[in-house]
Protein backbone atom coordinates (compact mmCIF):
# COMPACT_ATOMS: atom_id res chain seq x y z
CA UNK A 1 0.00 0.00 0.00
CA UNK A 2 1.10 3.59 -0.55
CA UNK A 3 2.33 5.33 2.23
CA UNK A 4 -0.24 8.28 1.26
CA UNK A 5 -2.38 10.36 2.55
CA UNK A 6 -6.32 11.11 1.79
CA UNK A 7 -7.49 14.64 1.29
CA UNK A 8 -11.24 15.58 0.47
CA UNK A 9 -10.67 18.09 -2.81
CA UNK A 10 -13.11 20.68 -3.70
CA UNK A 11 -13.30 22.63 -6.95
CA UNK A 12 -10.70 25.89 -6.53
CA UNK A 13 -10.38 26.72 -9.87
CA UNK A 14 -12.50 30.03 -10.44
CA UNK A 15 -15.86 28.01 -11.85
CA UNK A 16 -16.17 30.20 -14.71
CA UNK A 17 -13.16 29.00 -15.91
CA UNK A 18 -13.94 25.82 -15.50
CA UNK A 19 -17.41 25.61 -16.59
CA UNK A 20 -18.30 27.82 -19.90
CA UNK A 21 -21.81 28.44 -18.76
CA UNK A 22 -20.99 30.87 -16.04
CA UNK A 23 -18.92 32.90 -17.82
CA UNK A 24 -21.04 36.13 -17.94
CA UNK A 25 -22.14 35.89 -13.67
CA UNK A 26 -20.52 39.22 -12.10
CA UNK A 27 -17.76 38.35 -10.01
CA UNK A 28 -19.71 39.23 -6.81
CA UNK A 29 -22.33 36.56 -7.90
CA UNK A 30 -19.68 33.64 -8.80
CA UNK A 31 -17.64 34.41 -5.25
CA UNK A 32 -21.23 33.66 -3.58
CA UNK A 33 -21.42 30.02 -5.42
CA UNK A 34 -20.91 27.02 -3.36
CA UNK A 35 -22.91 23.90 -5.35
CA UNK A 36 -23.42 23.81 -8.79
CA UNK A 37 -24.79 21.21 -11.48
CA UNK A 38 -24.50 21.68 -15.49
CA UNK A 39 -26.35 19.94 -17.47
CA UNK A 40 -28.45 19.97 -21.28
CA UNK A 41 -27.08 18.30 -24.83
CA UNK A 42 -24.72 21.07 -24.64
CA UNK A 43 -23.82 21.63 -21.43
CA UNK A 44 -26.34 24.99 -21.52
CA UNK A 45 -28.32 24.40 -18.30
CA UNK A 46 -26.81 25.25 -14.91
CA UNK A 47 -28.62 25.29 -11.52
CA UNK A 48 -26.56 27.00 -8.33
CA UNK A 49 -26.73 27.46 -4.79
CA UNK A 50 -25.15 30.45 -3.00
CA UNK A 51 -23.67 30.73 0.41
CA UNK A 52 -27.34 31.86 1.61
CA UNK A 53 -28.37 28.55 0.21
CA UNK A 54 -30.23 30.34 -2.25
CA UNK A 55 -30.63 28.79 -5.71
CA UNK A 56 -30.54 29.92 -9.27
CA UNK A 57 -30.78 28.48 -12.95
CA UNK A 58 -29.90 30.11 -16.15
CA UNK A 59 -29.82 28.47 -19.88
CA UNK A 60 -31.55 26.92 -22.28
CA UNK A 61 -34.71 25.97 -20.18
CA UNK A 62 -35.25 22.88 -22.34
CA UNK A 63 -38.79 20.81 -21.41
CA UNK A 64 -38.66 23.65 -18.48
CA UNK A 65 -35.91 22.13 -16.32
CA UNK A 66 -34.88 25.16 -15.13
CA UNK A 67 -37.46 25.18 -13.02
CA UNK A 68 -38.46 28.09 -13.13
CA UNK A 69 -42.29 28.00 -14.09
CA UNK A 70 -42.29 28.88 -17.56
CA UNK A 71 -40.10 27.72 -21.26
CA UNK A 72 -38.09 30.47 -21.56
CA UNK A 73 -34.72 30.97 -21.70
CA UNK A 74 -32.17 32.84 -19.45
CA UNK A 75 -28.78 34.24 -20.15
CA UNK A 76 -28.88 36.03 -16.93
CA UNK A 77 -29.63 33.83 -13.25
CA UNK A 78 -32.91 33.55 -12.25
CA UNK A 79 -34.17 32.12 -8.69
CA UNK A 80 -35.82 29.23 -7.89
CA UNK A 81 -38.00 30.66 -4.72
CA UNK A 82 -39.49 26.88 -4.25
CA UNK A 83 -35.68 25.81 -3.21
CA UNK A 84 -34.55 28.16 -1.16
CA UNK A 85 -33.44 27.07 1.86
CA UNK A 86 -33.63 23.77 1.43
CA UNK A 87 -30.19 22.80 1.27
CA UNK A 88 -29.79 20.32 -1.45
CA UNK A 89 -27.92 17.17 -0.45
CA UNK A 90 -28.15 14.85 -3.72
CA UNK A 91 -29.02 16.49 -7.65
CA UNK A 92 -29.10 14.35 -10.75
CA UNK A 93 -30.98 14.73 -14.38
CA UNK A 94 -32.00 13.34 -17.15
CA UNK A 95 -31.41 13.52 -20.80
CA UNK A 96 -35.18 15.12 -21.20
CA UNK A 97 -34.08 16.74 -19.51
CA UNK A 98 -35.16 15.98 -16.18
CA UNK A 99 -33.74 17.03 -12.78
CA UNK A 100 -34.61 15.32 -9.47
CA UNK A 101 -33.08 17.14 -6.40
CA UNK A 102 -32.53 15.27 -2.86
CA UNK A 103 -32.95 17.79 0.24
CA UNK A 104 -31.29 17.50 3.66
CA UNK A 105 -34.87 17.14 5.38
CA UNK A 106 -34.95 13.80 2.56
CA UNK A 107 -37.92 15.42 0.50
CA UNK A 108 -36.95 14.66 -3.29
CA UNK A 109 -38.38 17.32 -5.73
CA UNK A 110 -38.49 16.83 -9.57
CA UNK A 111 -39.55 18.96 -12.64
CA UNK A 112 -38.32 19.22 -16.03
CA UNK A 113 -39.22 16.73 -19.07
CA UNK A 114 -42.05 13.85 -18.27
CA UNK A 115 -42.75 12.21 -21.48
CA UNK A 116 -42.29 8.45 -19.70
CA UNK A 117 -43.67 9.54 -15.68
CA UNK A 118 -39.88 10.19 -14.70
CA UNK A 119 -40.91 12.83 -12.38
CA UNK A 120 -42.40 10.21 -10.32
CA UNK A 121 -46.10 12.35 -10.05
CA UNK A 122 -48.26 10.06 -11.95
CA UNK A 123 -48.39 12.18 -14.79
CA UNK A 124 -47.04 12.65 -18.61
CA UNK A 125 -47.21 16.35 -18.10
CA UNK A 126 -44.07 18.02 -18.05
CA UNK A 127 -43.20 20.11 -14.67
CA UNK A 128 -42.15 23.56 -15.57
CA UNK A 129 -41.90 24.40 -11.44
CA UNK A 130 -40.07 22.26 -8.79
CA UNK A 131 -42.70 19.37 -7.39
CA UNK A 132 -42.39 17.20 -4.25
CA UNK A 133 -42.56 13.73 -5.01
CA UNK A 134 -44.51 12.21 -2.68
CA UNK A 135 -46.00 8.88 -3.69
CA UNK A 136 -44.61 6.11 -1.46
CA UNK A 137 -41.78 8.56 -0.24
CA UNK A 138 -43.61 10.60 2.26
CA UNK A 139 -42.82 8.70 5.61
CA UNK A 140 -39.18 8.16 4.09
CA UNK A 141 -36.27 10.30 4.44
CA UNK A 142 -34.31 10.15 0.65
CA UNK A 143 -30.83 10.34 0.48
CA UNK A 144 -29.30 10.10 -2.67
CA UNK A 145 -31.02 10.31 -6.10
CA UNK A 146 -29.51 8.99 -9.66
CA UNK A 147 -31.63 9.63 -12.80
CA UNK A 148 -30.95 8.06 -16.44
CA UNK A 149 -32.04 8.96 -20.03
CA UNK A 150 -35.88 8.91 -18.91
CA UNK A 151 -36.09 7.01 -15.29
CA UNK A 152 -34.82 7.91 -11.70
CA UNK A 153 -33.92 6.29 -8.46
CA UNK A 154 -33.73 6.89 -5.25
CA UNK A 155 -31.93 5.41 -1.51
CA UNK A 156 -33.34 5.96 1.70
CA UNK A 157 -31.89 5.91 4.90
CA UNK A 158 -33.16 2.62 5.33
CA UNK A 159 -31.25 1.56 2.35
CA UNK A 160 -34.26 0.62 0.13
CA UNK A 161 -34.21 1.79 -3.37
CA UNK A 162 -37.61 3.43 -5.36
CA UNK A 163 -37.43 3.82 -8.80
CA UNK A 164 -40.00 5.33 -11.57
CA UNK A 165 -40.41 6.57 -14.94
CA UNK A 166 -39.01 4.89 -18.27
CA UNK A 167 -38.64 0.79 -17.99
CA UNK A 168 -38.51 -0.33 -21.44
CA UNK A 169 -35.61 -2.36 -20.54
CA UNK A 170 -36.74 -3.21 -16.99
CA UNK A 171 -34.55 -0.43 -15.14
CA UNK A 172 -37.13 0.62 -12.76
CA UNK A 173 -36.79 -3.41 -11.38
CA UNK A 174 -40.44 -3.88 -11.78
CA UNK A 175 -40.30 -7.07 -13.08
CA UNK A 176 -42.22 -5.82 -16.62
CA UNK A 177 -41.35 -3.35 -19.23
CA UNK A 178 -43.99 -0.79 -18.13
CA UNK A 179 -43.70 2.36 -17.32
CA UNK A 180 -43.98 3.42 -13.69
CA UNK A 181 -45.62 6.18 -13.24
CA UNK A 182 -45.08 7.03 -9.16
CA UNK A 183 -42.18 5.38 -7.21
CA UNK A 184 -41.95 2.23 -6.38
CA UNK A 185 -39.76 0.44 -4.09
CA UNK A 186 -37.39 -1.82 -5.72
CA UNK A 187 -37.49 -5.27 -3.86
CA UNK A 188 -37.04 -8.88 -5.72
CA UNK A 189 -33.37 -9.92 -4.73
CA UNK A 190 -32.56 -6.26 -2.61
CA UNK A 191 -35.60 -7.14 -0.18
CA UNK A 192 -33.80 -7.47 3.28
CA UNK A 193 -30.76 -5.74 2.11
CA UNK A 194 -29.33 -2.38 2.75
CA UNK A 195 -28.14 -0.59 -0.46
CA UNK A 196 -25.73 2.31 0.51
CA UNK A 197 -24.81 3.58 -3.25
CA UNK A 198 -27.16 3.84 -6.47
CA UNK A 199 -25.95 5.17 -9.97
CA UNK A 200 -27.60 5.00 -13.54
CA UNK A 201 -26.70 4.56 -17.02
CA UNK A 202 -28.97 5.50 -19.66
CA UNK A 203 -30.99 2.75 -19.68
CA UNK A 204 -29.82 0.56 -16.71
CA UNK A 205 -29.94 1.25 -12.83
CA UNK A 206 -26.76 -0.58 -10.60
CA UNK A 207 -26.77 -0.46 -6.66
CA UNK A 208 -24.12 -1.23 -3.98
CA UNK A 209 -25.14 -3.22 -0.71
CA UNK A 210 -23.43 -2.45 2.75
CA UNK A 211 -22.26 -5.83 2.42
CA UNK A 212 -20.13 -5.04 -0.78
CA UNK A 213 -22.18 -6.95 -3.10
CA UNK A 214 -23.20 -5.08 -6.45
CA UNK A 215 -26.55 -5.80 -8.05
CA UNK A 216 -27.72 -4.06 -11.72
CA UNK A 217 -31.01 -4.29 -13.77
CA UNK A 218 -31.84 -2.93 -17.14
CA UNK A 219 -30.81 -2.85 -20.53
CA UNK A 220 -27.92 -5.10 -21.03
CA UNK A 221 -26.94 -5.29 -24.56
CA UNK A 222 -23.66 -3.88 -24.06
CA UNK A 223 -22.88 -6.25 -21.09
CA UNK A 224 -23.26 -2.78 -18.83
CA UNK A 225 -24.85 -5.35 -15.89
CA UNK A 226 -21.98 -7.62 -15.29
CA UNK A 227 -23.65 -10.32 -15.54
CA UNK A 228 -22.00 -12.14 -18.38
CA UNK A 229 -24.80 -12.16 -20.74
CA UNK A 230 -26.21 -9.04 -23.05
CA UNK A 231 -29.83 -10.14 -21.63
CA UNK A 232 -31.85 -7.11 -20.34
CA UNK A 233 -32.75 -7.54 -16.94
CA UNK A 234 -36.32 -6.65 -15.28
CA UNK A 235 -35.13 -6.85 -11.40
CA UNK A 236 -31.73 -6.93 -9.54
CA UNK A 237 -29.33 -9.21 -10.34
CA UNK A 238 -26.14 -9.79 -8.15
CA UNK A 239 -22.87 -9.70 -10.62
CA UNK A 240 -21.55 -13.27 -9.24
CA UNK A 241 -18.28 -12.22 -10.90
CA UNK A 242 -17.54 -9.98 -7.92
CA UNK A 243 -17.70 -12.70 -5.26
CA UNK A 244 -15.49 -12.02 -2.87
CA UNK A 245 -14.82 -8.88 -3.85
CA UNK A 246 -16.43 -5.30 -1.92
CA UNK A 247 -17.83 -2.91 -3.81
CA UNK A 248 -17.80 0.28 -1.81
CA UNK A 249 -18.89 2.62 -4.73
CA UNK A 250 -20.26 2.75 -8.69
CA UNK A 251 -20.50 4.84 -11.54
CA UNK A 252 -22.43 4.51 -14.86
CA UNK A 253 -21.28 5.72 -18.14
CA UNK A 254 -23.81 5.72 -21.34
CA UNK A 255 -23.62 2.22 -21.14
CA UNK A 256 -20.64 1.21 -19.37
CA UNK A 257 -20.40 0.94 -15.66
CA UNK A 258 -17.33 1.65 -13.05
CA UNK A 259 -17.11 0.18 -9.72
CA UNK A 260 -14.81 1.39 -6.77
CA UNK A 261 -13.16 -1.69 -3.91
CA UNK A 262 -12.81 -0.98 -0.59
CA UNK A 263 -8.83 -1.82 -1.01
CA UNK A 264 -9.16 1.08 -4.27
CA UNK A 265 -9.22 -1.41 -7.10
CA UNK A 266 -11.31 -0.28 -9.90
CA UNK A 267 -13.63 -2.86 -11.83
CA UNK A 268 -15.15 -1.81 -15.53
CA UNK A 269 -17.49 -3.55 -17.49
CA UNK A 270 -19.77 -2.83 -20.70
CA UNK A 271 -19.29 -0.74 -23.79
CA UNK A 272 -16.07 -0.22 -24.97
CA UNK A 273 -15.91 1.82 -28.18
CA UNK A 274 -14.11 4.60 -26.86
CA UNK A 275 -12.25 2.94 -24.87
CA UNK A 276 -13.87 3.69 -21.72
CA UNK A 277 -13.22 0.35 -19.61
CA UNK A 278 -9.84 1.58 -19.67
CA UNK A 279 -8.76 -1.91 -20.44
CA UNK A 280 -6.05 -0.91 -23.27
CA UNK A 281 -8.71 -2.02 -26.46
CA UNK A 282 -12.14 -1.43 -27.08
CA UNK A 283 -13.53 -4.20 -26.69
CA UNK A 284 -16.79 -4.40 -24.79
CA UNK A 285 -16.65 -6.78 -21.30
CA UNK A 286 -19.90 -8.79 -20.50
CA UNK A 287 -17.73 -9.49 -17.13
CA UNK A 288 -16.08 -6.99 -14.47
CA UNK A 289 -12.30 -6.20 -15.91
CA UNK A 290 -9.72 -5.30 -13.24
CA UNK A 291 -8.30 -1.89 -14.51
CA UNK A 292 -4.17 -1.12 -14.61
CA UNK A 293 -3.79 1.71 -12.59
CA UNK A 294 -0.29 1.15 -11.55
CA UNK A 295 -0.66 0.18 -8.59
CA UNK A 296 -2.32 3.32 -7.36
CA UNK A 297 -4.84 3.27 -4.80
CA UNK A 298 -8.08 4.88 -5.94
CA UNK A 299 -10.69 6.54 -3.84
CA UNK A 300 -13.15 7.57 -6.31
CA UNK A 301 -14.52 6.78 -9.89
CA UNK A 302 -16.23 9.25 -12.40
CA UNK A 303 -18.70 8.82 -15.01
CA UNK A 304 -21.81 10.06 -16.48
CA UNK A 305 -24.82 8.55 -18.13
CA UNK A 306 -24.61 11.12 -20.62
CA UNK A 307 -21.24 10.59 -22.49
CA UNK A 308 -18.14 7.77 -23.21
CA UNK A 309 -15.76 9.46 -20.32
CA UNK A 310 -14.65 7.71 -16.99
CA UNK A 311 -12.23 8.83 -14.69
CA UNK A 312 -10.65 8.50 -10.85
CA UNK A 313 -8.74 9.92 -8.24
CA UNK A 314 -5.80 8.28 -6.19
CA UNK A 315 -5.42 8.70 -2.50
CA UNK A 316 -2.56 11.14 -3.66
CA UNK A 317 -4.88 13.30 -4.99
CA UNK A 318 -3.83 12.24 -8.66
CA UNK A 319 -6.50 11.72 -11.57
CA UNK A 320 -6.81 9.99 -13.99
CA UNK A 321 -8.95 10.01 -17.32
CA UNK A 322 -9.47 7.51 -20.04
CA UNK A 323 -12.64 6.73 -22.98
CA UNK A 324 -14.13 9.43 -24.88
CA UNK A 325 -11.71 12.23 -24.18
CA UNK A 326 -12.55 15.30 -26.70
CA UNK A 327 -13.27 12.92 -29.75
CA UNK A 328 -10.14 10.82 -28.99
CA UNK A 329 -10.52 7.66 -27.63
CA UNK A 330 -8.06 6.81 -24.64
CA UNK A 331 -7.79 3.05 -23.97
CA UNK A 332 -6.10 3.11 -20.75
CA UNK A 333 -5.94 5.31 -17.99
CA UNK A 334 -4.19 8.77 -18.41
CA UNK A 335 -2.59 10.78 -15.77
CA UNK A 336 -3.87 14.57 -16.04
CA UNK A 337 -2.50 17.73 -14.00
CA UNK A 338 -6.29 17.83 -12.81
CA UNK A 339 -6.86 17.91 -9.06
CA UNK A 340 -10.30 16.96 -9.10
CA UNK A 341 -12.58 14.40 -11.02
CA UNK A 342 -15.02 16.92 -12.31
CA UNK A 343 -12.32 19.22 -14.33
CA UNK A 344 -12.30 16.01 -16.58
CA UNK A 345 -15.69 16.59 -17.63
CA UNK A 346 -15.54 19.80 -18.08
CA UNK A 347 -12.69 19.86 -20.46
CA UNK A 348 -12.81 16.25 -22.09
CA UNK A 349 -16.26 15.22 -21.52
CA UNK A 350 -19.08 15.23 -24.67
CA UNK A 351 -21.13 16.93 -23.67
CA UNK A 352 -19.45 18.84 -21.31
CA UNK A 353 -21.35 18.35 -17.75
CA UNK A 354 -20.92 17.52 -14.75
CA UNK A 355 -21.12 13.84 -13.56
CA UNK A 356 -22.48 15.07 -9.76
CA UNK A 357 -23.40 18.03 -7.61
CA UNK A 358 -20.59 20.07 -7.33
CA UNK A 359 -19.02 21.47 -4.20
CA UNK A 360 -17.21 24.57 -4.61
CA UNK A 361 -14.79 26.98 -2.42
CA UNK A 362 -15.15 30.50 -2.21
CA UNK A 363 -11.40 32.12 -3.26
CA UNK A 364 -12.44 35.71 -2.75
CA UNK A 365 -11.28 36.13 1.11
CA UNK A 366 -10.21 33.94 3.92
CA UNK A 367 -12.81 32.44 6.25
CA UNK A 368 -12.17 32.62 9.65
CA UNK A 369 -10.88 28.70 9.18
CA UNK A 370 -8.18 29.20 6.60
CA UNK A 371 -6.81 32.18 8.05
CA UNK A 372 -6.35 30.44 11.09
CA UNK A 373 -5.49 27.09 8.71
CA UNK A 374 -2.92 30.03 7.48
CA UNK A 375 -1.08 30.95 10.92
CA UNK A 376 -0.90 27.19 11.64
CA UNK A 377 2.64 26.69 12.88
CA UNK A 378 4.02 29.91 11.69
CA UNK A 379 6.39 31.71 14.16
CA UNK A 380 5.59 35.33 13.13
CA UNK A 381 2.55 36.14 15.91
CA UNK A 382 2.54 32.12 17.97
CA UNK A 383 2.83 32.89 21.62
CA UNK A 384 3.42 28.81 22.73
CA UNK A 385 5.93 26.13 20.98
CA UNK A 386 5.85 22.63 21.31
CA UNK A 387 9.63 20.96 21.01
CA UNK A 388 9.04 17.44 19.58
CA UNK A 389 11.63 15.01 18.81
CA UNK A 390 14.05 18.34 18.69
CA UNK A 391 11.50 20.03 16.69
CA UNK A 392 9.29 23.58 17.17
CA UNK A 393 5.39 23.23 15.85
CA UNK A 394 4.64 27.27 16.80
CA UNK A 395 0.65 27.75 18.29
CA UNK A 396 -1.30 30.34 19.70
CA UNK A 397 -2.38 29.65 23.61
CA UNK A 398 -5.56 31.25 22.45
CA UNK A 399 -6.99 29.36 20.40
CA UNK A 400 -5.67 25.73 22.12
CA UNK A 401 -8.02 26.83 25.24
CA UNK A 402 -10.80 27.10 23.64
CA UNK A 403 -10.35 24.23 21.21
CA UNK A 404 -9.38 21.75 23.96
CA UNK A 405 -10.12 20.92 27.64
CA UNK A 406 -6.79 19.43 28.21
CA UNK A 407 -4.67 22.60 26.88
CA UNK A 408 -7.48 24.87 28.91
CA UNK A 409 -6.71 23.28 32.15
CA UNK A 410 -2.77 22.98 31.05
CA UNK A 411 -2.02 26.55 29.94
CA UNK A 412 -3.96 28.15 32.62
CA UNK A 413 -1.25 26.37 35.16
CA UNK A 414 1.71 27.76 33.56
CA UNK A 415 2.81 30.85 31.74
CA UNK A 416 5.91 28.90 29.78
CA UNK A 417 6.38 29.69 26.16
CA UNK A 418 7.65 26.42 25.57
CA UNK A 419 6.44 23.21 26.53
CA UNK A 420 8.82 19.97 25.59
CA UNK A 421 6.91 16.78 24.77
CA UNK A 422 8.33 12.89 25.28
CA UNK A 423 4.68 10.79 24.57
CA UNK A 424 4.37 11.20 21.15
CA UNK A 425 6.10 11.18 17.84
CA UNK A 426 6.75 15.13 15.87
CA UNK A 427 4.17 13.83 12.75
CA UNK A 428 1.29 12.54 15.54
CA UNK A 429 1.83 16.04 17.66
CA UNK A 430 1.67 18.02 14.70
CA UNK A 431 -1.09 16.75 13.08
CA UNK A 432 -3.00 17.11 16.66
CA UNK A 433 -2.24 20.20 16.75
CA UNK A 434 -3.07 21.29 13.18
CA UNK A 435 -6.81 19.37 13.75
CA UNK A 436 -7.27 22.19 15.98
CA UNK A 437 -6.91 24.88 13.44
CA UNK A 438 -8.41 23.00 10.65
CA UNK A 439 -10.72 20.43 12.09
CA UNK A 440 -9.11 17.52 9.36
CA UNK A 441 -6.44 15.25 9.87
CA UNK A 442 -3.78 14.22 7.10
CA UNK A 443 -2.07 11.21 7.81
CA UNK A 444 -1.76 7.70 6.05
CA UNK A 445 -3.20 5.03 8.12
CA UNK A 446 -0.61 3.52 9.89
CA UNK A 447 0.44 7.24 11.43
CA UNK A 448 -3.12 7.52 12.06
CA UNK A 449 -2.84 4.68 14.51
CA UNK A 450 -0.82 6.81 16.62
CA UNK A 451 -2.52 10.17 16.46
CA UNK A 452 -5.45 7.76 17.61
CA UNK A 453 -3.71 6.66 20.98
CA UNK A 454 -3.62 10.35 21.08
CA UNK A 455 -7.34 11.23 20.65
CA UNK A 456 -7.81 8.10 22.95
CA UNK A 457 -5.12 9.90 25.91
CA UNK A 458 -6.53 13.18 25.38
CA UNK A 459 -10.37 12.09 25.12
CA UNK A 460 -10.58 14.14 21.71
CA UNK A 461 -13.83 12.29 20.73
CA UNK A 462 -14.37 14.01 17.03
CA UNK A 463 -10.66 13.32 16.46
CA UNK A 464 -10.79 9.56 17.42
CA UNK A 465 -13.65 9.42 15.21
CA UNK A 466 -11.49 11.01 12.31
CA UNK A 467 -8.80 8.79 12.29
CA UNK A 468 -10.92 5.61 12.39
CA UNK A 469 -12.32 7.15 8.93
CA UNK A 470 -8.75 7.55 7.79
CA UNK A 471 -7.85 4.03 8.92
CA UNK A 472 -10.61 2.42 7.08
CA UNK A 473 -9.34 3.86 4.19
CA UNK A 474 -6.61 3.14 4.45
CA UNK A 475 -7.01 -0.68 5.14
CA UNK A 476 -5.20 -3.18 3.23
CA UNK A 477 -4.52 -7.15 3.24
CA UNK A 478 -1.18 -6.14 4.47
CA UNK A 479 -2.29 -4.07 7.13
CA UNK A 480 -5.72 -5.13 8.55
CA UNK A 481 -4.19 -7.16 11.02
CA UNK A 482 -2.21 -3.80 12.54
CA UNK A 483 -5.31 -1.65 12.03
CA UNK A 484 -7.39 -4.36 14.09
CA UNK A 485 -4.90 -4.72 16.93
CA UNK A 486 -4.84 -0.91 17.46
CA UNK A 487 -8.87 -0.48 17.06
CA UNK A 488 -8.80 -3.35 19.93
CA UNK A 489 -5.91 -1.54 22.20
CA UNK A 490 -7.88 1.93 21.80
CA UNK A 491 -11.49 0.52 22.51
CA UNK A 492 -12.44 2.39 19.17
CA UNK A 493 -15.56 -0.58 18.27
CA UNK A 494 -16.77 0.47 15.19
CA UNK A 495 -13.27 0.26 13.92
CA UNK A 496 -12.40 -2.89 15.42
CA UNK A 497 -16.07 -4.81 13.43
CA UNK A 498 -14.77 -2.95 10.23
CA UNK A 499 -11.25 -4.15 10.39
CA UNK A 500 -12.43 -7.49 11.86
CA UNK A 501 -15.04 -7.89 8.75
CA UNK A 502 -12.45 -6.59 5.89
CA UNK A 503 -10.15 -9.33 7.43
CA UNK A 504 -12.87 -12.20 7.38
CA UNK A 505 -13.71 -10.99 3.66
CA UNK A 506 -10.27 -11.14 2.61
CA UNK A 507 -8.91 -14.00 5.00
CA UNK A 508 -6.77 -16.19 2.94
CA UNK A 509 -4.61 -12.77 1.55
CA UNK A 510 -4.73 -11.39 5.22
CA UNK A 511 -3.77 -14.90 7.11
CA UNK A 512 -0.66 -15.21 4.93
CA UNK A 513 0.79 -11.61 6.05
CA UNK A 514 3.56 -10.73 8.21
CA UNK A 515 1.58 -9.06 10.53
CA UNK A 516 -1.35 -12.20 11.26
CA UNK A 517 2.10 -13.94 11.81
CA UNK A 518 3.30 -11.85 14.28
CA UNK A 519 -0.26 -11.40 15.98
CA UNK A 520 -0.98 -11.68 19.51
CA UNK A 521 -1.69 -14.60 21.49
CA UNK A 522 -4.94 -13.84 23.00
CA UNK A 523 -5.73 -11.47 20.01
CA UNK A 524 -5.38 -14.04 17.83
CA UNK A 525 -7.42 -16.73 19.90
CA UNK A 526 -10.14 -13.79 19.83
CA UNK A 527 -10.31 -13.31 15.97
CA UNK A 528 -10.25 -17.27 15.34
CA UNK A 529 -13.42 -17.36 17.35
CA UNK A 530 -15.17 -14.79 16.05
CA UNK A 531 -14.66 -15.46 12.51
CA UNK A 532 -15.74 -19.06 13.25
CA UNK A 533 -19.17 -17.64 14.73
CA UNK A 534 -18.94 -15.10 11.61
CA UNK A 535 -18.78 -18.34 9.53
CA UNK A 536 -15.28 -17.69 7.89
CA UNK A 537 -14.45 -21.17 7.74
CA UNK A 538 -17.47 -23.00 6.59
CA UNK A 539 -16.82 -24.75 3.00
Amino acid sequence: MHNLAFRVQILCIPICLTWPVFALLPPEELRLIRQACVFGSAANEALYVTVNDEVFALGTNCSGCLGLGDLQSTIEPRRIDVLCGKKIVSLSYGTGPHVVIATADGEVFAWGHNGYSQLGNGTTNHGLTPALVSTNLLSKRVTEVACGSHHTIALTTDGEVYAWGYNNSGQVGSGSTANQPTPRRVSSCLQNKVVVNIACGQLCSMAVLDNGEIYGWGYNCNGQLGLGNNGNQQTPCRIAALQGVNIIQVACGYAHTLALTDEGFVYAWGANSYGQLGTGNKSNQALPTLINTDKERMVEVAACHTSHTSAAKTQSGQVLMWGQCRGQAVASPHLTHFSSTDDVFACFATPAVTWHLLSVDGDDYLTVAQSLKKEFDSPEISDLKFLVDGKCIHVHKALLKIRCEHFRALLNETDEDAIEIHQFSYLVYRAFLEYLYTDTINLPPEDAIGLLDLATFYRETRLKRLCQETIKRGISEENAITLLSAAVKYEARDLEEFCFKFCVNHLTAVTQTQAFADMDHDLLKNFISKASRYGAFKN
